[in-house]
């Protein structure tokens, strides 16, 4: 029984792509709202700051850059090095979710490429 059938259909057509690329995007900033509440709900609720200071922060370490505003607790210490650590990560998987259609419509090209035209 033959598992890998569907390596053999056409390229989908541009528009499934863009529409799968879009999905990804959606998600992605789904993504980003959600981890950029995690910062301002730690920001706000364990060091105190200003709902502008708990955003421009979270904001801050979640694009990689690091903290604008010196902290002052232990609890927002160490909630600033979770969430860097939290950051790193997400900024991982948000690279692998929006680059995946992409790739996967490159490999599926390449792969057509290579198979004999008298396949199934």
């Amino acid at each position: 029984m033959e598992h890998h059938v569907h390596y053999y259909r056409p390229l989908p057509p541009r528009g499934h792509f863009f529409r799968r690329m879009g999905r990804s995007a959606v998600i992605a900033m789904g993504v980003i709202v959600a981890a950029l509440g995690i910062g301002l709900a730690g920001y706000r609720g364990l060091e105190g700051l200003s709902w502008v200071d708990s955003f421009l922060n979270a904001a801050m370490i979640l694009s990689g850059m690091g903290p604008a505003t010196e902290l002052h607790t232990v609890a927002g210490k160490l909630f600033a090095g979770c969430y860097a650590i939290f950051s790193g990560v997400i900024f991982i998987t948000l690279a692998a979710v929006l680059f995946a259609p992409a790739l996967h419509r490159f490999l599926h090209r390449f792969h057509l490429e290579l198979e004999p035209k008298d396949k199934p």
